[in-house]
């Protein structure tokens, strides 16, 4: 598999997981990095998981002499190895940082956990909703009567995780032309949420965000910035922030227009809350959105999953494609002189065991011998 794009220079061993790490992959296969995904099995093709785009798989069973040799073999060829197992259980397979970096001093190696390899918490179980728990963000989200709405698993698997796993490992990768040397990359979900929060922390440390949910202006506290329901039971996003933009929101829509000072205090959010849910129930959500169109009122609709292919704008940036039938977001970011390449669909589990293995150096004989004892899964 031949990869395009700004990372096609960079070899990535992803050991098979679920959640931020296969993302991680994902999105440096599709900037072109050589992605291959070491998997304990065999098994079919599933075209709509889309982690597992632009990548290649190998088969091995890692608790064999002979698969753990194989695993050796590519590490020395690569530049960062990815798993998401509990702290220990690589240590335990013998492929563990001692072992890694011993075989490819250049190696990163990028760590993804919830909790991070230190810590009380590190060797027990969690999930996103925990992780954003400790963070503070989760309390933060939902409504003021009830208990925190989860905001699915992006903020803490894909925002906290993911993007900070990328973040790591290009960052080690760029500190490794200097030194010559790779390194452990702890990148912990705890670690990365907080770090998120920047702007929040700094706006309740200066008394412009309160602790109550729906109570602040980016929270669904401002009748500026929130959701409103429409005629037909869809809904509208509203989020005119800036004076000049919020003057034109209630120009268009026939709100009650108040001035700056008083857009931004909190007194009012009740009632022009209540007053402004009963203009937007008076017409459907595609009505809307046309007395708005060309606006700078801040208003767009609320798609659906099955909606944002046609939307007009994601159609123009192609921002949705499909392949074989199966609807993803195409390659992000975009690059003038190294763009992405065409993207390969999802391979099954162990598909390239036996191309892998021969890039690797290993004779037909060799990969017999690895069949016989098992080592291949």
């Amino acid at each position: 598999m031949s990869r395009k794009g700004p990372l096609s220079h960079i070899t990535v061993l992803e050991f098979a997981g679920l959640g931020p790490g296969p993302l991680a992959g994902q999105l440096l296969a599709d900037l072109g990095a050589k992605v291959i995904v070491i998997d304990r099995a065999s098994g079919k093709q599933d075209v709509a998981n889309v982690n597992r785009r632009n990548k290649r798989s190998i088969a091995l069973d890692l608790k064999s002499e002979a698969g753990r040799e194989s695993v050796f073999r590519l590490i020395e060829t690569s530049d960062a190895l990815i798993e998401g197992f509990r702290p220990g259980v690589m240590e335990r397979l013998g492929l563990g940082p001692t072992e890694c970096l011993a075989r490819n001093e250049g190696l990163v190696y990028a760590r993804m956990t919830g909790w991070g390899q230190t810590g009380p918490l590190a060797p027990l179980a969690g999930h996103d909703l925990n992780y954003m728990s400790l963070s503070g963000a989760l309390a933060a989200i939902g409504s003021a009567d009830r208990p925190p709405v989860p905001p699915l698993n992006l903020v803490a698997d894909y925002g906290g995780g993911s993007m900070f796993l990328i973040f790591g490992i290009l960052a080690a990768l760029l500190e490794r032309q200097v030194s010559g040397k790779g390194q452990v990359v702890d990148a912990a979900i705890v670690d990365g949420v907080p770090a998120l929060m920047g702007v929040f922390h700094w706006m309740y440390q200066n008394g412009s965000w309160d602790l109550g949910r729906e109570h602040n202006m980016l929270d669904g506290g401002a009748p500026y910035y929130r959701c409103y329901e429409t005629a037909d039971g869809k809904a509208i996003s509203v989020a005119p922030i800036e004076p000049q933009f919020f003057a034109e929101l209630c120009e268009k829509a026939g709100l009650e227009h108040v001035p700056p000072r008083e857009q931004v205090n909190k007194d009012n959010w009740p009632r022009l809350g209540k007053a402004y849910a009963d203009v937007f129930r008076q017409k459907t959500r595609d009505e809307w959105v046309r007395i708005f169109e060309g606006s700078d009122a801040c208003v767009a609709p609320v798609l659906t999953l099955d909606e944002v292919e046609q939307h007009p704008h994601n159609a123009a940036r192609g921002i949705f494609v499909r392949e074989e039938g199966v609807v993803q977001a195409a390659p992000a970011p975009r690059f003038d002189r190294t763009p992405a390449g065409p993207i390969e669909p999802p391979r099954a589990p162990g598909a390239d065991t036996l191309e892998i293995l021969r890039e690797a150096g290993y004779s037909d004989e060799d990969i017999a011998l690895m069949k016989s004892s098992g080592a291949l899964t």
